[in-house]
């Protein structure tokens, strides 16, 4: 079995939907993980698609927790190295 037939991650678009006269189309990428013994696909929400008139326009949906999650794990990274310089600097001046 290739890496290319277990892992997926591509873009998906779900069923349009007319909604007073326009139509709205979610996207997403998936990752698509296909075992042996079964697999699971899991989504992770991109943008919408509004088309009314003939114009189409793109809406990002931007994860606003991911985004929060990032920026936590960075800033716990930047106390753990500011912590780990702070006790070498200590063990340079005892020596």
């Amino acid at each position: 079995m290739q890496f290319k037939d277990v892992f997926q991650w591509r873009p998906v678009s779900g069923e349009p939907l007319i909604v007073d006269g326009q139509t709205i189309t979610p996207q997403s990428r998936a990752l698509i993980v296909r075992l042996p013994v079964g697999g699971f696909v899991w989504h992770l929400p991109t943008a919408v698609l509004v088309e009314q008139n003939g114009q189409v326009k793109r809406l990002p949906i931007v994860n606003v927790t991911r985004v929060l999650q990032l920026g936590l794990l960075a800033s716990c990274v930047g106390i753990a190295l500011a912590g780990w310089l702070a006790s070498r600097k200590r063990e340079e001046n005892r020596t």
